[in-house]
């Protein structure tokens, strides 16, 4: 797990390794190709959109993953009137941005990092540029600036109210110190309440096995609890697992959030069956995991997929989106949503992605749906 940008939690993904990225590339439909004159060519068929992703550096691994899964995209739709154009954030966001804008481009898919979304606007607002990001950072969201990450808050709201339905109404939450941390407890906090149960202990630990067990440790002291909220990565929970087990928390229901549904060890962890977590769903994403396995020989992130759904959702705007003219904003405040490989999903006032998600349960050797996420909003 790298921690990035404002508690933006990247999960670990397939081994990439990839050689200098020049900038900007094109990914677009094959179609005659333009006459080679140093710059960009003129599009009067095509919409210009920018693809801003660490293309290079230490994220370049999941960077290109995404750009990947838009390629697969264009493909897959047959799209004819899109002209993606990729830049490299790694070697500064607003510079990638402002080279995206003097290139005529009217919509930014991307970035991922929160900093970088931030960077990005800067160049983009005063253009009137729209920006549909990948962050889940909700404090970068708004102002013509989209998130299409998941949200924690709306992971552990689902999660709790399932657990809820089941009959549990004490509730523990073990969360990492730092901005993830916070949202995630006072969600938690939001939740149970809205749900009629009570929080009976919170604990807060940082990211080592000696911090986790001293908070878990406490928890023991303060009261007893049907369901601990582990509000941290797969891998996290996996290791605190057996802490909480030998410290009061034998009997205790487990909840995860969206972020285990990156971690591929879970199925296989005996002490974890039985846990809960709330995510959105794979079906589709199978599917193109195989398709993507055979294009590009390689497991995709699981995060790639928002790179796909991005460029769905501008397929479907694009038929009523003038060549030349301004992203049309307006047509994101659907209220009937979208749906792509991850589900049905819908842009908030805020700007951020409501999600349908489904609630599955850790087997041994599997994951199981246990809540289905409802098909639309509608």
């Amino acid at each position: 797990m790298t921690l990035a940008g404002c508690e933006t939690l990247l999960p670990k993904g397939p081994a990439e390794t990839q050689g200098p990225v020049e900038q900007p590339t094109e990914t677009t439909q094959p179609a005659e190709p333009d006459p080679i004159t140093g710059a960009l060519p003129t599009d009067t068929e095509r919409h210009r959109v920018a693809l801003l992703l660490p293309l290079s550096g230490r994220n370049s691994g999941i960077g290109q993953s995404i750009a990947n899964a838009t390629t697969l995209a264009l493909l897959d739709a047959k799209a004819e009137n899109l002209r993606i154009t990729s830049y490299d954030t790694a070697k500064g966001a607003r510079a990638a941005a402002q080279k995206a804008i003097a290139d005529g481009n009217r919509l930014i898919l991307g970035p991922l990092l929160s900093e970088n979304v931030i960077a990005a606007a800067e160049a983009a607002r005063p253009a009137n540029v729209p920006i549909i990001s990948y962050s889940n950072d909700i404090g970068v969201a708004g102002g013509n600036v989209f998130l299409l990450g998941y949200m924690p808050n709306q992971s552990i709201d689902r999660v709790v109210k399932y657990a809820r339905s089941r009959g549990m109404s004490r509730f523990a939450g073990l969360v990492p110190n730092g901005t993830y941390g916070q949202r995630a407890s006072s969600q938690l906090l939001r939740s149970v309440k809205d749900a009629g149960g009570t929080v009976v202990t919170m604990q807060k630990y940082n990211r080592s096995a000696a911090s986790m067990r001293s908070a878990v440790q406490r928890m023991q002291q303060d009261s007893a609890y049907d369901a601990i909220l582990i509000a941290d990565s797969g891998n996290m929970a996996i290791n605190a697992q057996p802490i909480i087990a030998r410290n009061g928390g034998a009997n205790a229901k487990l909840l995860g959030t969206e972020l285990w549904n990156t971690e591929s060890k879970l199925a296989s962890a005996p002490g974890m069956r039985g846990a809960w977590f709330a995510s959105v769903s794979d079906n589709l994403y199978r599917q193109y995991a195989t398709k993507y396995r055979g294009m590009f020989g390689t497991n995709p992130y699981r995060l790639s997929s928002l790179g796909y759904d991005s460029v769905l959702l501008t397929i479907r705007i694009a038929r009523d989106w003038k060549v030349g003219q301004g992203f049309p904003v307006d047509r994101l405040k659907d209220d009937g949503g979208f749906v792509g490989l991850d589900g049905a999903f819908r842009f908030t006032g805020k700007g951020t992605a409501e999600r349908a998600l489904e609630v599955q349960e850790i087997g041994s050797g599997s994951i199981n749906v246990v809540s289905t996420a409802p098909r639309s909003f509608k």
